[in-house]
């Protein structure tokens, strides 16, 4: 009894720990503004027609909203691949509802809607959720190529 006891705390206090430790791992997705975006993804006020990439690296821009089962299965994609892509991609949130200028710029008409952009031509976007493989090999075949 004292040994399953003494076990039982053994794995409370490592689970714990675990938890301790996932939580100070800083989050690598960025949530953007609307004037965050304009200064660091494309000024489309000044640019409408053409878009002009500011970025330094590849992205993936995340549309979502925080009552959207769909997107909440999405989000913890976006952060492995921010952590596992850190430094050869960048990955943005957009929060639909506190963005409504966002979303109505780029016709956000389902969520999640997700905004690929390589460094040289045109973004494009996934509208729905995808399996993990297929956000993988869009950034592998298209952004990292």
């Amino acid at each position: 009894m004292k040994k399953s006891i003494l076990f039982a705390m053994v794995l409370l206090f490592a689970g714990l720990t675990a938890n301790a430790q996932e939580s100070t791992t800083e989050s690598k997705v960025k949530h953007l503004t609307y004037n965050e975006f304009i200064n660091q993804v494309w000024d489309f006020e000044k640019n409408p027609n053409t878009f002009v990439y500011k970025g330094k690296l590849p992205a993936i821009i995340d549309f979502y909203a925080d009552w959207c089962g769909p997107c909440r299965r999405v989000a913890p994609l976006m952060e492995k691949f921010a952590q596992e892509y850190d430094g050869k991609l960048l990955v943005y949130k957009i929060n639909v509802d506190q963005e409504k200028g966002l979303a109505s710029a780029f016709q956000v008409r389902s969520i999640p809607m997700v905004l690929f952009i390589p460094m040289e031509g045109m973004p494009y976007k996934q509208v729905g959720a995808m399996q993990e493989q297929g956000y993988r090999d869009v950034i592998e075949q298209q952004l990292l190529k």
